[in-house]
Protein backbone atom coordinates (compact mmCIF):
# COMPACT_ATOMS: atom_id res chain seq x y z
CA UNK A 1 0.00 0.00 0.00
CA UNK A 2 1.34 3.38 -0.99
CA UNK A 3 2.26 5.65 1.92
CA UNK A 4 -0.19 8.47 2.44
CA UNK A 5 1.24 12.00 2.31
CA UNK A 6 1.72 13.78 5.63
CA UNK A 7 -0.29 17.01 5.61
CA UNK A 8 0.23 19.72 8.22
CA UNK A 9 -2.69 22.10 8.86
CA UNK A 10 -2.84 25.47 10.61
CA UNK A 11 -4.89 28.66 10.40
CA UNK A 12 -5.36 32.07 12.00
CA UNK A 13 -9.05 31.93 12.98
CA UNK A 14 -8.29 29.49 15.79
CA UNK A 15 -8.68 25.82 16.61
CA UNK A 16 -12.49 25.98 16.77
CA UNK A 17 -13.06 27.85 13.50
CA UNK A 18 -15.55 26.16 11.13
CA UNK A 19 -13.17 26.81 8.21
CA UNK A 20 -10.42 24.81 9.92
CA UNK A 21 -12.84 21.97 10.64
CA UNK A 22 -13.87 21.91 6.97
CA UNK A 23 -10.23 21.84 5.81
CA UNK A 24 -9.40 19.01 8.22
CA UNK A 25 -12.22 16.89 6.83
CA UNK A 26 -11.05 17.55 3.26
CA UNK A 27 -7.42 16.73 3.99
CA UNK A 28 -8.25 13.52 5.87
CA UNK A 29 -9.58 12.19 2.58
CA UNK A 30 -6.13 12.73 1.05
CA UNK A 31 -3.50 11.87 3.65
CA UNK A 32 -2.29 11.64 7.21
CA UNK A 33 -3.05 14.87 9.02
CA UNK A 34 -1.40 16.79 11.86
CA UNK A 35 -3.09 19.98 13.03
CA UNK A 36 -1.44 22.72 15.10
CA UNK A 37 -3.65 25.81 15.27
CA UNK A 38 -3.92 28.83 17.58
CA UNK A 39 -5.99 28.34 20.71
CA UNK A 40 -7.74 31.66 20.00
CA UNK A 41 -8.36 33.85 16.94
CA UNK A 42 -5.17 35.38 15.52
CA UNK A 43 -6.52 37.18 12.44
CA UNK A 44 -4.41 40.13 11.34
CA UNK A 45 -1.31 39.02 13.22
CA UNK A 46 0.60 38.59 9.94
CA UNK A 47 4.00 36.94 10.55
CA UNK A 48 4.28 37.83 14.23
CA UNK A 49 6.15 35.40 16.48
CA UNK A 50 6.07 35.04 20.26
CA UNK A 51 9.35 35.90 22.01
CA UNK A 52 8.36 37.46 25.36
CA UNK A 53 6.12 34.71 26.78
CA UNK A 54 6.38 30.90 26.74
CA UNK A 55 4.47 28.91 24.16
CA UNK A 56 2.20 26.05 25.15
CA UNK A 57 0.93 23.07 23.16
CA UNK A 58 -2.18 21.14 24.10
CA UNK A 59 -2.91 17.72 22.61
CA UNK A 60 -6.61 17.59 21.74
CA UNK A 61 -6.94 14.34 19.80
CA UNK A 62 -4.67 11.52 18.71
CA UNK A 63 -5.84 8.59 16.60
CA UNK A 64 -4.75 6.60 13.56
CA UNK A 65 -3.47 8.94 10.84
CA UNK A 66 -4.58 12.04 12.81
CA UNK A 67 -3.24 14.34 15.53
CA UNK A 68 -4.63 17.67 16.67
CA UNK A 69 -3.03 20.31 18.90
CA UNK A 70 -3.82 23.83 19.99
CA UNK A 71 -1.01 26.36 20.49
CA UNK A 72 -0.96 29.51 22.59
CA UNK A 73 0.92 31.43 19.90
CA UNK A 74 0.49 32.90 16.44
CA UNK A 75 0.10 31.01 13.15
CA UNK A 76 3.85 31.33 12.51
CA UNK A 77 4.50 29.95 16.00
CA UNK A 78 2.20 27.02 15.23
CA UNK A 79 4.24 26.05 12.19
CA UNK A 80 7.59 26.45 13.95
CA UNK A 81 6.45 24.37 16.94
CA UNK A 82 4.67 21.91 14.69
CA UNK A 83 7.74 21.15 12.62
CA UNK A 84 10.31 21.21 15.44
CA UNK A 85 8.39 19.73 18.39
CA UNK A 86 5.39 17.78 17.11
CA UNK A 87 6.68 16.32 13.83
CA UNK A 88 10.41 16.65 14.54
CA UNK A 89 10.73 16.93 10.80
CA UNK A 90 8.90 18.24 7.75
CA UNK A 91 5.54 17.24 6.27
CA UNK A 92 4.90 16.60 2.60
CA UNK A 93 2.52 19.56 2.44
CA UNK A 94 1.30 22.47 4.54
CA UNK A 95 -2.20 23.90 4.11
CA UNK A 96 -3.61 26.86 6.02
CA UNK A 97 -7.23 27.97 6.40
CA UNK A 98 -9.87 27.82 5.29
CA UNK A 99 -9.85 31.48 6.26
CA UNK A 100 -13.13 33.26 6.97
CA UNK A 101 -12.74 36.21 4.58
CA UNK A 102 -10.64 37.21 1.59
CA UNK A 103 -6.86 37.28 1.55
CA UNK A 104 -6.69 38.63 -1.99
CA UNK A 105 -4.69 41.70 -3.05
CA UNK A 106 -2.81 43.50 -0.24
CA UNK A 107 -4.77 41.70 2.48
CA UNK A 108 -2.07 39.03 2.18
CA UNK A 109 0.28 41.40 4.05
CA UNK A 110 -1.84 41.30 7.21
CA UNK A 111 -2.88 37.67 6.95
CA UNK A 112 -2.01 35.17 9.65
CA UNK A 113 -3.33 32.46 7.33
CA UNK A 114 -0.69 33.30 4.76
CA UNK A 115 2.00 33.79 7.42
CA UNK A 116 1.66 30.09 8.21
CA UNK A 117 2.04 29.40 4.48
CA UNK A 118 5.17 31.54 4.17
CA UNK A 119 6.63 29.87 7.26
CA UNK A 120 6.11 26.48 5.65
CA UNK A 121 7.60 27.61 2.35
CA UNK A 122 10.65 29.04 4.11
CA UNK A 123 11.24 25.55 5.49
CA UNK A 124 11.12 24.09 2.00
CA UNK A 125 7.64 22.58 2.35
CA UNK A 126 5.08 23.03 -0.48
CA UNK A 127 2.46 25.29 1.11
CA UNK A 128 -1.01 26.57 0.24
CA UNK A 129 -3.32 29.09 1.88
CA UNK A 130 -7.07 28.75 1.33
CA UNK A 131 -9.56 31.57 1.99
CA UNK A 132 -13.29 31.89 1.40
CA UNK A 133 -14.66 35.35 0.65
CA UNK A 134 -17.21 35.10 3.46
CA UNK A 135 -16.59 36.46 6.95
CA UNK A 136 -19.64 34.78 8.47
CA UNK A 137 -19.17 32.21 11.21
CA UNK A 138 -21.92 30.31 9.39
CA UNK A 139 -20.10 30.39 6.04
CA UNK A 140 -20.79 27.42 3.77
CA UNK A 141 -17.52 25.67 2.97
CA UNK A 142 -19.07 22.79 1.03
CA UNK A 143 -18.73 24.49 -2.40
CA UNK A 144 -15.00 24.92 -1.67
CA UNK A 145 -14.29 21.24 -1.17
CA UNK A 146 -13.89 20.18 -4.80
CA UNK A 147 -11.49 23.03 -5.57
CA UNK A 148 -9.47 22.66 -2.38
CA UNK A 149 -8.92 18.95 -3.01
CA UNK A 150 -8.05 19.37 -6.70
CA UNK A 151 -5.50 22.11 -5.96
CA UNK A 152 -4.03 20.12 -3.07
CA UNK A 153 -3.61 17.02 -5.21
CA UNK A 154 -2.01 19.07 -7.98
CA UNK A 155 0.61 20.44 -5.57
CA UNK A 156 1.29 17.00 -4.12
CA UNK A 157 1.78 15.65 -7.65
CA UNK A 158 3.74 18.51 -9.21
CA UNK A 159 5.37 20.29 -6.27
CA UNK A 160 6.06 24.03 -6.29
CA UNK A 161 9.09 26.06 -7.36
CA UNK A 162 11.59 26.74 -4.58
CA UNK A 163 10.53 29.78 -2.57
CA UNK A 164 7.02 29.87 -4.04
CA UNK A 165 3.71 29.14 -2.29
CA UNK A 166 0.06 29.60 -3.27
CA UNK A 167 -2.56 32.11 -2.13
CA UNK A 168 -5.93 30.61 -3.07
CA UNK A 169 -9.16 32.60 -2.65
CA UNK A 170 -12.60 31.11 -3.24
CA UNK A 171 -15.66 33.23 -4.08
CA UNK A 172 -18.79 33.13 -1.94
CA UNK A 173 -21.07 31.21 -4.31
CA UNK A 174 -22.88 27.93 -4.76
CA UNK A 175 -20.70 25.24 -6.30
CA UNK A 176 -22.68 25.33 -9.54
CA UNK A 177 -22.08 29.08 -9.83
CA UNK A 178 -18.29 28.90 -9.45
CA UNK A 179 -16.92 29.26 -12.99
CA UNK A 180 -13.62 27.47 -12.48
CA UNK A 181 -10.06 28.31 -11.48
CA UNK A 182 -7.79 31.12 -12.70
CA UNK A 183 -4.06 31.57 -12.19
CA UNK A 184 -3.73 35.27 -11.39
CA UNK A 185 -1.48 38.04 -10.25
CA UNK A 186 -2.10 39.99 -7.07
CA UNK A 187 -4.37 42.96 -7.62
CA UNK A 188 -3.21 46.46 -6.74
CA UNK A 189 -5.30 48.14 -4.08
CA UNK A 190 -5.30 49.47 -0.53
CA UNK A 191 -7.38 49.64 2.59
CA UNK A 192 -8.93 53.06 3.21
CA UNK A 193 -8.88 53.04 6.98
CA UNK A 194 -10.18 55.10 9.87
CA UNK A 195 -10.73 54.68 13.59
CA UNK A 196 -14.08 54.64 15.34
CA UNK A 197 -13.48 56.65 18.53
CA UNK A 198 -15.58 55.73 21.55
CA UNK A 199 -15.62 56.42 25.28
CA UNK A 200 -15.72 53.75 27.96
CA UNK A 201 -17.91 53.99 31.11
CA UNK A 202 -15.21 55.79 33.07
CA UNK A 203 -14.52 58.41 30.40
CA UNK A 204 -11.45 57.01 28.66
CA UNK A 205 -11.22 57.06 24.88
CA UNK A 206 -10.71 53.88 22.92
CA UNK A 207 -10.57 53.07 19.21
CA UNK A 208 -11.76 50.39 16.76
CA UNK A 209 -10.00 50.12 13.41
CA UNK A 210 -12.37 50.12 10.44
CA UNK A 211 -11.93 50.42 6.69
CA UNK A 212 -12.97 49.50 3.19
CA UNK A 213 -10.89 47.95 0.43
CA UNK A 214 -10.27 50.17 -2.60
CA UNK A 215 -9.20 48.39 -5.79
CA UNK A 216 -6.90 50.48 -8.00
CA UNK A 217 -6.31 47.87 -10.66
CA UNK A 218 -8.54 47.28 -13.68
CA UNK A 219 -6.51 44.38 -15.05
CA UNK A 220 -8.39 41.30 -16.16
CA UNK A 221 -5.69 38.96 -14.84
CA UNK A 222 -5.94 39.79 -11.11
CA UNK A 223 -7.25 37.87 -8.13
CA UNK A 224 -9.89 40.51 -7.38
CA UNK A 225 -11.18 40.35 -10.96
CA UNK A 226 -11.35 36.56 -10.86
CA UNK A 227 -13.26 36.56 -7.59
CA UNK A 228 -15.67 39.22 -8.84
CA UNK A 229 -16.54 36.87 -11.71
CA UNK A 230 -16.97 33.81 -9.47
CA UNK A 231 -13.63 32.17 -10.26
CA UNK A 232 -11.29 30.64 -7.69
CA UNK A 233 -8.10 32.70 -7.80
CA UNK A 234 -4.64 31.14 -7.43
CA UNK A 235 -1.76 33.57 -6.98
CA UNK A 236 1.79 32.17 -6.75
CA UNK A 237 3.62 34.28 -4.17
CA UNK A 238 7.12 34.33 -2.69
CA UNK A 239 8.81 35.36 0.53
CA UNK A 240 11.72 37.02 -1.31
CA UNK A 241 10.60 40.66 -1.10
CA UNK A 242 13.42 41.97 -3.30
CA UNK A 243 12.13 44.44 -5.91
CA UNK A 244 14.40 43.03 -8.63
CA UNK A 245 13.14 45.50 -11.24
CA UNK A 246 14.37 48.41 -9.10
CA UNK A 247 17.95 47.22 -8.63
CA UNK A 248 19.19 48.64 -11.94
CA UNK A 249 17.55 52.00 -11.21
CA UNK A 250 19.14 52.20 -7.76
CA UNK A 251 22.56 51.48 -9.27
CA UNK A 252 22.21 54.83 -11.07
CA UNK A 253 22.09 56.73 -7.78
CA UNK A 254 25.25 58.49 -6.64
CA UNK A 255 25.82 56.77 -3.33
CA UNK A 256 29.56 57.31 -2.95
CA UNK A 257 30.38 58.05 0.68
Amino acid sequence: MKNLPLIFISNDDGINAPGLRALINMMREIGRVVVVAPDKPQSGTAHAITIHTPLRLHLIKQEAEYEEYSCSGTPADCVKLGFKVVLRGKPDLLVSGINHGSNASVSIIYSGTMAAVFEGAMSGVPSIGFSLVDLSVDADFNPSAKFVKVITQAVLTNGLPVGVCLNVNIPKADEGDIQGVKICRQSAGCWQEDFDERTDPIGRNYYWLKGIFIKSDNGLDTDEEALANNYVSIVPVQFDFTAHTAIEELHKWKLDV
